[in-house]
């Protein structure tokens, strides 16, 4: 084979040389035939050519082999990402059949959603609608404290949750140990991952054994099941029965729809149409809930006028599989990701990658001049288009899987770092094999769109013109090459005015006056563990110590947790009737009189709370929301209020006097509004929260556990700091902000590798002319200049691009706070300035090396 190949060759080289047309013709029809029946000599000689090409121009081989590899990391970390968001509850065979109920609500000034349910509603609605199956409740009552019923110090366990024994009839969590069906249907009874069997009981059977919750629930293990996966909306690894006689299960018995404090989930039956049950669900309300709100606020009460007055509360259905990227309720168990995110990283998964491609079709095209002569040769000796074709594209298979090689091992490297900063366990999928057809379809489709256009350019070629070197200046000028450039350049800005967004809008929060002072402050967690009679003691001997200013014992502090629930009150002031037009939802917060002043909130109007004082029973101190929306007037002091003891029922109404009216302060997320709040004297052993000032904060810690393992000896010491706190509610800001951080900085630098190499090949290509102009008293800044001039018109048409674009994408994104900072034209000059500078410094550096050259040299080179 190898010896009929050379013959052609050589019996094309005497045909030219004799200028025999019609058998230039012939060859090229034997050539082809040859081709068609030698397939494998062909792919070999593409192979060997493109290796030798891409190697003899090693530098922008190594600029595309580079810039792919980094694009195609970012790809691949990025579909790991969405892929393990977009899989989150795929594991439970019914998922399809199982959704959540949810309640939008708009009342008394407040518009929330929440998954809360009353006890009673699950089992209404699987009697009422026989196309669903089975319910499911959880009822959420926080953190424990677990041993062993032989144990001597307690453990604090975060995911407990009481449940009904239907649990593993629904969700497909594989129990180990025990019968799932009867696991959960005895009083005082738990099941437990196998987490929580190896932390307790080892190798011992644990089926069967004691554990003691919050030193007082002695409840027997019925079952062992296996640990919920992590791409799950809940990760319980304790589940208590809600049968029996303990203060939840009595609850788990209430008859009232108005008290909601459980979560409910519904297994439909196959075939079931969602959409139209959640049609019936306003019907539902009507007969299940109306007479509860007859009794609350009169006999002319319906749903209907309540949402005539612009007030709502309508029930609808959540799809198990939306509940993570979906929902973003009040008693989610878990932060859940968001949709939004999906979009938007997979578009700079896109966008980073097109940028990499972009580099490998401006340096092909660039380099066009160069390969005229190869290919007007090529097409001489009867090459034909197609093979060119062919032969460009495996150029670009080659350079494409090698750079799926190496971005594979910088994922390797990298994805620790992002698991940290994202809170993921993202792993790559090595014993997959479809990860590897999918690593070869992406070289495939990569390299036929990085390589397709180039190839059928550069295929195009006229051999005459490409052997008299007619087509290079062509090239130099080619408008799609700026073209592509602009885009690079466009999303680059548009990636680093996001970056500065979100910093500015995370400094704004943490820098913004929240009503309350959050620094030196310690709050030690599960007071409750000091009683009966530990828990003033406890804050008193505190007090004792260096440094501590004040304590107060409450469990509600001024930023969201997962230790203290919380739950609105309607008011309504004296003298008006108890309807919905009058009243105005607020939260109320059990505390002492050393709450405002450990927490500086400010006391705007009256007093504070006086504990000697009979009549601060039924005192309470309002935010000015709270006073405003109750339409106190102007001296709200003295004034009195009402509202529900509990469920809502006109024989259940207390009379509270208004003492005092506090500054308004943020006690949830700036995303939103500074809802009512209500304080009444009372202790919450939830927490007991300390001011301190001394300068060694672990001094003040040891003292405090010292101090605590004194009065509540084997009890565990868990404490936090209220700025750390605050920072928390906000991490998936913190995260989006880095993760922006790494993609934009990965972006300019792709496109600036890009940039760096067509500058170097600018002035490959002028070495004459700068050489010339230098002769004739040209300066290196007037070149520097003349070579850097026509890439920064391409960056400035790029930033002007830019604009509109970002402009929307950031105003769409500070819609969701309602409390955020301004975004001026100073935000998007800057981006630009600073794409310009990295480009500018990309550019300047070849551009300073090549305009320094002797130009002697630079014109023996021609």
């Amino acid at each position: 084979m190898a010896t009929g190949t050379r013959f052609l060759e050589a019996y094309h080289s005497v045909l030219i040389s004799f200028g025999n047309s019609s058998g230039i013709q012939e060859l090229q029809k034997q050539t082809l035939e040859f081709e068609q029946t030698t397939p494998k000599i062909m792919i070999s000689n593409y192979l060997k050519i493109a290796w030798r090409n891409l190697k003899r121009q090693s530098f922008y081989t190594t600029i595309n082999v580079a810039g792919l590899a980094f694009g195609l990391a970012a790809c691949i970390v990025i579909v790991l990402y969405i892929k393990d968001e977009l899989t989150y509850d795929t594991y439970n065979v019914k998922a399809d059949r199982i959704y959540r109920v949810d309640a939008d609500v708009k009342f008394g000034g407040n518009e929330f959603k929440m998954s809360y349910r009353s006890a009673p509603e699950a089992m209404a609605l699987r009697d009422e609608y026989p196309e669903i199956e089975s319910t499911v409740r959880f009822r959420n009552a926080g953190s424990y404290l677990v041993k062993t019923a032989d144990g001597i110090d307690n453990i604090k366990e975060n995911n407990v949750i009481w449940t009904d024994s239907t649990f593993f009839k629904i969700f497909s969590v594989n129990v180990l140990e025990g019968n799932a069906k009867t696991a959960l249907t005895e009083p005082a009874s738990i099941a437990i991952s196998k987490r929580i069997a190896d932390k307790y009981f080892g190798n011992s059977n644990a089926l069967g054994q004691s554990m003691i919750l919050d030193n007082k629930y002695n409840a027997k293990v019925t079952a062992v099941y296996e640990n919920i996966p992590s791409a799950s909306h809940f990760h319980f690894d304790i589940l208590v029965s809600m049968v029996g006689d303990w203060p939840v299960a009595r609850e788990a018995k209430a008859t009232s729809f108005l008290s909601e404090n459980f979560t409910t989930y519904l297994l439909l039956k196959e075939n079931t149409n969602a959409s139209a049950l959640e049609a019936k669900l306003p019907a539902f309300q009507e007969k299940y809930m109306g007479p509860d709100l007859i009794k609350a606020f009169g006999n002319d009460f319906t749903l209907e006028k309540l949402r005539a007055s612009g007030s709502r509360y309508d029930l609808s259905l959540t799809p198990l599989r939306d509940i993570h990227l979906y929902s973003n309720v009040r008693g989610d168990f878990e932060p859940n990701g968001s949709i939004t995110y999906i979009y938007l990283f997979g578009s700079i998964a896109i966008l980073v990658l097109a940028i990499a491609c972009i580099n490998f079709m401006n340096l092909s095209t660039a380099r066009s001049g160069s390969r005229a002569k190869e290919i007007g040769v090529r097409k001489v000796m009867g090459s034909l288009r197609t093979h060119l074709i062919r032969q460009f594209l495996t150029e670009s298979f080659l350079v494409t899987l090698s750079a799926i090689g190496l971005s594979v091992v910088i994922v390797y490297l990298f994805i620790p770092w992002f698991n940290s900063i994202s809170d993921k366990q993202i792993t790559i999928p090595f014993g997959e094999p479809s990860f590897y057809f999918v690593l070869l379809g992406a070289s495939l489709l990569i390299s036929f769109l990085a390589g397709m256009y180039p190839a059928f350019f550069l295929s195009g070629f006229r051999p005459i013109q490409a052997l008299k070197g007619k087509i290079t200046s062509g090239m130099k000028s080619g408008s799609i090459r700026s073209t592509l450039v602009v885009f690079q350049f466009v999303i680059s800005i548009f990636l680093i005015i996001g970056t500065i967004t979100i910093s500015r809008q995370l400094d704004f929060i943490q820098n913004k006056n929240l009503g309350f002072d959050k620094e030196q402050v310690i709050i030690v967690h599960d007071a409750y563990a000091l009683r009966p009679n530990s828990v003033e003691p406890f804050r008193d001997e505190a007090l004792k110590l260096t440094g501590i200013e004040t304590g107060t014992i409450s469990g509600y502090v001024p930023v969201e947790n997962d230790w203290t629930s919380r739950s609105n009150t309607a008011f309504w002031k004296e003298g008006v009737e108890s309807n919905t037009e009058n009243m105005a939802s607020s939260q109320q917060w059990r505390v002492d009189d050393n709450y405002l002043q450990t927490f500086r909130i400010k006391l705007k109007e009256g007093r504070n709370f006086s504990p000697g004082s009979p009549s601060d029973s039924t005192a309470i101190i309002l935010n000015e929301t709270a006073a405003r929306r109750l339409d106190l007037g102007d001296d709200p002091i003295g004034k009195k209020i009402h509202s529900f003891d509990g469920n809502p029922d006109p024989e259940n109404i207390i009379t509270w006097t208004v003492i005092g009216i506090v500054e308004d302060f943020h006690f949830s997320t700036m995303k939103e509004s500074i809802s009512g709040l209500a304080f009444y004297l009372g202790q919450n052993d939830g927490s007991v929260s300390f001011r301190f000032n001394a300068q060694n904060a672990s001094q003040v810690i040891q003292s405090l556990e010292s101090i605590w393992k004194k009065l509540a000896p084997g009890q565990p010491f868990q404490y936090s700091f209220l700025d750390e706190d605050f920072e928390r509610m906000y991490l998936s800001e913190e995260r989006l902000g880095e993760i922006f951080t790494i993609f934009s900085g990965l972006a300019i630098v792709i496109a600036c590798l890009g940039l760096f190499a067509l500058t170097t090949f600018t002035a490959e290509q002028r070495t004459k002319e700068i050489g010339i102009r230098k002769v004739l008293g040209a300066s290196v800044s007037g070149i520097v200049f003349l070579l850097s001039k026509d890439f920064g018109k391409l960056i400035l048409i790029a930033f002007v691009v830019s604009i509109p674009v970002a402009w929307y994408s950031v105003d769409w994104w500070l819609s969701s706070y309602t409390y955020k900072t301004e975004i001026g034209f100073g935000v998007y000059l800057l981006a630009g300035v600073l794409a310009f500078l990295v480009a500018w410094i990309t550019m300047g550096y070849q551009s300073i090396k090549a305009a320094s050259s002797n130009p002697i040299n630079a014109l023996r080179s021609e």
